[in-house]
C-alpha cells in the first residue's frame, strides 16, 4: 500500500512543474530589445558584427525599427 502511494505522490510532484499559466506567458519578442551602443563605446569588430546580427534578427522577427 505504501509503494503505490509514494509513486502517486512522486508523479504528482514531478508533473506539477509542467503546467503553465497563460497569464504569465510572454511573446517571443518581449524579452529582447535592440542593442544601441553609445557613440563613445569602443567595440571590437566581432562585437559590432554580433550587435548587427542581433538587431537584424530582431528587426525581421519582431519588427524592430532602426
Amino acid at each position: 500500500m505504501l509503494k503505490p502511494l509514494i509513486l502517486l505522490i512522486s508523479i504528482a510532484a514531478l508533473t506539477a512543474g509542467c503546467g503553465t499559466d497563460r497569464r504569465f506567458l510572454r511573446e517571443d519578442c518581449d524579452w529582447a530589445q535592440p542593442i544601441r551602443p553609445a557613440r563613445a563605446d569602443v567595440l571590437s569588430e566581432n562585437t559590432k558584427n554580433q550587435i548587427l546580427a542581433h538587431n537584424e534578427i530582431g528587426a525581421r522577427l519582431c519588427g524592430w525599427r532602426p
